[in-house]
């Protein structure tokens, strides 16, 4: 199998809210909007890709239309630091504070309009406990 682009779909209540969020605080741009789908890129990282379908839409199974819950999307960046102050500034929900973790992580953990968990990550060195389940090639420095 050849994979050519792969990329989450969250079913949501409010397509254009959660577009509008993802945009503002996440660098994304729209490349297809309608009232029940939203596809988005982010502008400088053509590879990164998020949708939001209503979850009451035609296309979604009716047995399968429950809203995106108990997900963590997770964004690897350069300064978690700017956007923990960003975020903060704007009253994003933030569900856990910015900290740097044994596993080897500066990170923090903010809601999108939905409930769903956006893990802002940066990588860093880990405890020596840690770094001892990496694979090599996957240890950060």
């Amino acid at each position: 199998m050849k994979v050519t682009g792969y990329y989450p779909v969250l079913l949501v209540d409010d397509v254009e809210a959660t577009a509008a969020f993802y945009q503002t605080h996440f660098n994304f741009r729209s490349l297809f909007t309608s009232d029940w789908y939203v596809h988005l890129q982010q502008i400088d990282r053509p590879n990164i890709n998020l949708a939001f379908v209503s979850r009451t839409h035609e296309t979604v199974p009716e047995g399968s239309r429950q809203p995106a819950a108990g997900m963590l999307i997770s964004f690897e960046v350069e300064d978690p630091d700017e956007i923990y102050a960003r975020l903060q500034a704007a009253n994003v929900k933030i569900l856990r504070t910015l900290r740097d973790e044994d596993f080897g992580q500066r990170h923090f953990i903010a809601a999108d309009p939905n409930g769903v968990m956006i893990d802002v990550i940066k990588p860093i060195p880990p405890s020596a406990e840690y770094a001892a389940q990496y694979a090599p090639e996957a240890l950060p420095t």
